[in-house]
């Protein structure tokens, strides 16, 4: 092997040039020109974008069972108890209002299957004309607003119709709680209903608007629900 120096070589004479040609040399695989048609592309992202939406749908159906189920859990053990006081009510406890009172559960065990049920009248010692008539029970409710359009509605069969019911606030205990107002033989009165997934409840409040019943609700429910 000769040691002179490369630039001292001379080419061989009987060796043929290298074609070089105007053509651009390729060297591996290249992205296709800007404009190039790529039939598969838009193909590829439909399938992407399709996949990504039922990914989505996914998620936000499971999000939201996940979200009723933990409803379920946290509701379903429902007590109710009757205080001898409530929200500055006194529990009235004459045969008159236990007569009352049992009319009223019996009314309600009769139109929804409840574990257990109560009826109990209340008395304002400020005005007897006050009193507040509630009755209500517990049980597993899967749809509890169904449940308490049901106990509004038996209101209208032995009374007159709800009008102008409309959602309120439930207060910290959740659920729903819709108020309204009917006519009765002393008139006009707010009635006033909560629903959760362990409890259903209606009262009656003669006397007052259904903006003050719908305030007074949420304190009685305050002190006679419980859960375990």
């Amino acid at each position: 092997m000769s040691d002179a120096h490369l630039s001292a070589r001379h080419l061989d004479e009987g060796g043929s040039p290298v074609d070089l040609t105007d053509e651009p040399i390729e060297l591996g695989d290249r992205e296709p020109a800007a404009g190039a048609d790529r039939p598969d592309v838009p193909a590829r992202r439909r399938r992407l974008t399709v996949v990504v939406v039922l990914a989505i749908v996914a998620l936000v159906g499971v999000g939201a069972l996940g979200s009723w189920g933990w409803r379920i859990v946290q509701q379903k053990d429902a007590r109710l108890a009757q205080p001898e006081q409530v929200a500055g009510l006194r529990l009235d406890s004459s045969d008159r209002a236990a007569s009352t009172a049992d009319y009223l559960r019996s009314g309600l065990a009769a139109d929804i299957e409840l574990d257990s049920s109560f009826g109990a009248v209340y008395q304002d010692p400020a005005d007897a004309r006050r009193s507040v008539l509630i009755f209500g029970g517990t049980t597993l409710l899967w749809q509890p607003e169904r449940d308490l359009e049901s106990l509004f509605e038996l209101m209208a069969d032995e009374t007159a119709a709800v009008t102008g019911l409309r959602g309120v606030s439930p207060g910290r205990l959740g659920g729903v709680m819709k108020c309204g107002s009917t006519g009765g033989e002393g008139g006009d009165f707010a009635v006033c209903g909560w629903a959760d997934h362990g409890s259903v409840v209606l009262a009656m409040f003669p006397g007052r608007s259904v903006d003050e019943s719908a305030g007074l609700l949420r304190q009685l429910r305050e002190g006679m629900q419980t859960r375990a």
